[in-house]
This record gives structure tokens, sequence and C-alpha cells, in this order.
């Protein structure tokens, strides 16, 4: 379900939205709701990234020691495409 918002802008900005909007062959309006979409998924984004980190942090699991180099995997790779 969509709302409607009411917003308070300065003339000039609001002037200047409107250009840019008719260059991207948008609205000022269409803008506004892009933004907030972005705005909240970059929002998600970052919570979810900071789960991850704090999975990490408190994780049991122990990583060993790097016993391979590049130059291994990158053969690996080649003798699998073969």
């Amino acid at each position: 379900m969509q709302r409607n918002l009411t917003l308070t802008i300065d003339e000039a900005i609001l002037r200047a939205a409107r250009k840019i909007a008719l260059d991207r062959n948008t609205s000022v309006n269409q803008m506004v709701r892009d933004y907030l979409a972005e705005l909240a998924q970059a929002s998600d984004h970052a919570q979810m990234a900071e789960r991850f980190r704090q999975m990490v942090r408190t994780s049991p699991a122990k990583v060993g020691a790097i016993t391979w180099s590049r130059e291994d995997i990158h053969n690996r790779y080649d003798q699998k495409k073969r």
C-alpha cells in the first residue's frame, strides 16, 4: 500500500530538482521514492553486514593456517577445466 507524504522544501531546491527530473525523464516524486527505497535498502545491507561481522566475531569456528598458494588454486582450476 502506498502512502502520501508531504514535504516542505526550499523553492530553489525544488526548481533544481525539477530540472534534474526533466533531464532524467522522470518526476521529482519518483526521484524521492527511488532515493528513499535506496536508503532503506542500504540500511538493510548495513544491518546484514553488521550481523555477519558479529557472527564471525562470536563463532567458535577456527581457521587453520593457509597451506596453499594462489598458483595452487589456479592450477587446480585449470585441471578441472580439462
